[in-house]
């Protein structure tokens, strides 16, 4: 079920799952299985991903900083950090699926 219009073409061609994956202006894109032009997430999916990476960082410096402080956080330093990490991985991908709207590619690389 296509319900995400391909800026290119103007028909519904993207599911939210290939619209996860299509990436920020930052990624090469996917095609559109229509036209078969490269389309990704928008402007606010790309800061979107920047400030949570960043927010995400500040958060495995302070887990790195203060885990000598108490001993529940000494002992469940790792799993703490592999968690931050694989949040900042996942959450841009459920946001890209359902928020930001769908813009053409820019990259010049991603055309060769």
């Amino acid at each position: 079920m296509s319900i995400y219009t391909c800026p290119h073409c103007g028909e519904k061609t993207f599911t939210p799952i290939k619209k996860a994956v299509s990436g920020t202006m930052k990624s090469k894109g996917k095609p559109c299985p229509k036209c078969g032009k490269l389309c990704v997430n928008g402007k606010g999916a790309t800061i979107f991903e920047a400030v949570l990476y960043l927010v995400g960082f500040a958060f495995i410096i302070y887990v790195y900083l203060h885990g000598l402080d108490n001993v529940w956080m000494y002992t469940h330093e790792v799993p703490i950090v592999i968690g931050i990490i694989a949040l900042m991985f996942v959450i841009p991908k459920i946001v890209n699926a359902f928020c930001f709207r769908m813009v053409q590619s820019i990259r010049l690389d991603a055309y060769k």
